[in-house]
Order: C-alpha cells, then structure tokens, then sequence
C-alpha cells in the first residue's frame, strides 16, 4: 500500500500536473512494452524525443515508452543530474553530454572528418546542400551536413529519417545485404508524403533501378517540393557504409547534371576511406 501511494504521490509531481484517469488508460492500452532494467528504461526515455519533438513533458514520455508516470518523473530527474536529459520550459530534452559522447563514436567521426573536404568541394561545385548519412535500423543517422540550412528540411546531423523516404536511404539499402532490405520492410513502411514507397515490391523495384544506374533519385518523398540525388559510399571489400546526396528544391535538383558530380564525390569518398583500412 505505501509503494501505491507514493508511485501516486510521485505521479502527481508531474510537469502537467495530471493524474492518469481511467480514460487515459483505456488509451494507453497499445502502449509498449516498458523494459524491466534500469538501463533499459533510461534507453527508452531517450528513444521516445525524435526531430518533431524535441521537447517532451513526463506523461507523454510515459506513454510513449509504457513506463509509469511515477517511473518517469524518478528517472527523468536522475538523467538530468547525469546530463542525459535538460530541463527546457514544458518539459526536458536530451542534454548536452549525449553530443558529447557522439562525438566519440569512432566509425562516424572517422567517416565525416574523411568525407568533410570531399563534401565541401561538392558543395562549392554545385551551389547544393550535402548529406553524408548511414544507415541505423530502419532509419537513416545524417552524420554531416553542408550547405543549405535555411530551406525548410528537417534533416540535421544526428538526425533521423526513414530509409526507404530518403535518397540516401534507398542508395544505401541497394547495395545492403537482402536480409538488412526484409528488416527494413519488416518495421514498417510509413508514407512521410504521397509519393513516399510504402509496399515491399515497390521498394524492391527502386533498389533495382538504383543498382542498376549507380545512383539513387528521390523526388518529393521525404519531404513535399524537394529533391535529392544521392550515390553509395563503400569501404573496404566494397561494404555500404553510407549514403552521400545533393538536395534543394525539386527544380534545383537535375539528376543529368548532379548524378555525376555527387557519384564522383562518392568514388573519391569511398577510395579514400578504403585506403584508410574503413
């Protein structure tokens, strides 16, 4: 009975101050399964901030992770004394010692200094935004950007798109091992706009015509009025590592004029990178 009332009592701390009702619930009733460890439940709080909301109060943090609202309050406030989390008027947001420590991750800061001078010179032969990006799940982790800042797009380094959405994405996952493309169909297909692929045979029939021109044209599919054209980046033993792309408004984007820029760009990336033994 006392752990009842002070999961209530802690529940009741929360940064909307709500209590959970029995609507709220019936609701909830397709939450996730919340992870038993104390570090899964830490990985699922950060996994529940995405691009579109950066900043999350602790009941919605409960509902999308299945976790108590008491669990939440206790663990968002211990995550903010380790700096994982910030707080930020209406809620939190991850803290500052995550980019900290993705700036050590070894294969994407290898990856982006060696690909930096490259990116740079095909941002100044073109006038375009690049983006290096590598495949993570079902989704694409965008590890440098150049360029093109002002124009609207959601795509940031660290940030994530899906796969199949994204020219990047799809350049990526035609030259991936077939068991890594059923993955990616087998988590979902969501439609980001109305040109976006959403069926494995349509998905299939892209990574064809990309292999089959060494390059990948998306149109529209991540995002309504812009366009990428994106070429593979390998390593050594010729392995995917990445995806790399000129994006801008679907009238800036002429896949005969830039599809050899950025597939030189790609060439280059990748000897270098397999000259460094990645």
């Amino acid at each position: 009975m006392r752990s009842t009332e002070r999961d209530t009592a802690g529940a009741a701390d929360d940064t909307d101050g709500t209590l959970p009702d029995a609507s709220a619930r019936s609701i909830d009733q397709d939450a996730p399964t919340p992870p038993v460890s104390v570090l899964g439940r830490a990985s699922s709080v950060l996994g529940a901030f995405d691009d579109r909301t950066p900043v999350l109060g602790v009941s919605e943090i409960a509902r999308r992770t299945g976790l108590a609202k008491s669990t939440v309050h206790r663990l968002v406030s211990e995550m903010v004394t380790c700096r994982l989390l910030a707080r930020e008027r209406g809620g939190y947001r991850l803290g500052g010692w995550l980019f900290e420590l993705g700036e050590l991750v070894p294969t994407h800061r290898t990856l982006s200094d060696a690909a930096r001078p490259i990116m740079e010179d095909l941002r100044e032969a073109t006038h375009r935004r690049v983006h290096l990006a590598v495949l993570d799940g079902s989704e694409v982790v965008y590890v440098n950007i150049l360029g093109g800042s002002s124009m609207g797009l959601a795509s940031r380094v660290g940030g994530r798109l899906p796969a199949h959405a994204t020219g990047v994405g799809k350049v990526v996952l035609a030259y991936s091992p077939q068991a890594v493309v059923k993955e990616v169909v087998a988590a979902g297909l969501p439609a980001l706009t109305d040109r976006t692929i959403t069926t494995a045979e349509e998905l299939d029939l892209e990574l064809r015509r990309i292999r089959s021109i060494g390059m990948a044209l998306e149109v529209g599919e991540s995002h309504e009025g812009f366009a990428c054209v994106a070429a593979p980046v390998f390593g050594a033993e010729r392995h995917i590592l990445a995806g790399l792309s000129l994006t801008g408004p679907v009238d800036k984007i002429d896949p005969i004029e830039l599809g050899p820029a950025v597939r030189t760009a790609a060439f280059v990336l990748s000897r270098t990178l397999r000259q460094s033994g990645i």
